[in-house]
């Protein structure tokens, strides 16, 4: 892991959790040339799994923080994508972030925010992307939010 990366990581608190094996028919990663495309992250954090549904008694910034978790996982899988070398991140080209709530919750954007500002603190510009914010009625285990992304790398 480059120097700045690492540093901006521990002034975050942030400590990368080790990449669990896939509970299904996937694999956390793909690498097609420069591009990696990362499987959706759920937000597992030390307590555990954030479940629940936006918009039904989860309020927004459980939602935020959920997407951060989930922002973090994505970071430890692309870690071991490039091998611990984040030098080799040229900038991250989308997220799809999956919002799991009620019919009438509108700040699908504000939720999925917790992963963006996150990426883009980490990463710095190169954390910058484009994004969906979905909202979907229900997610593996209830988990309240799951994010794939892509990235170009070197």
């Amino acid at each position: 892991m480059t120097r700045a990366i690492s540093d901006r990581l521990q002034q975050l608190g942030v400590i990368l959790p080790h990449v669990p094996p896939p509970v299904a028919n996937y694999v956390p990663y793909t690498r097609h040339g420069e591009l990696v495309t990362i499987s959706g992250q759920l937000p597992r954090g030390p307590d555990g799994l954030i479940t629940g549904c936006l918009g039904e008694g989860l309020p927004v910034d459980r939602g935020v923080e959920a997407a951060r978790l989930c922002a973090i996982s994505i970071l430890a899988v692309l870690g071991d994508a490039v091998s611990g070398d984040f030098e080799h991140v040229v900038g991250c080209i989308q997220i799809t972030g999956f919002v799991r709530s009620s019919s009438s919750f509108s700040e699908h954007s504000t939720v999925i925010n917790g992963a963006s500002d996150l990426l883009v603190s980490v990463l710095g510009d190169a954390g910058k992307h484009a994004r969906a914010a979905i909202g979907v009625a229900s997610l593996p285990f209830e988990a309240a939010v799951e994010i794939s992304a892509q990235f170009s790398v070197k």
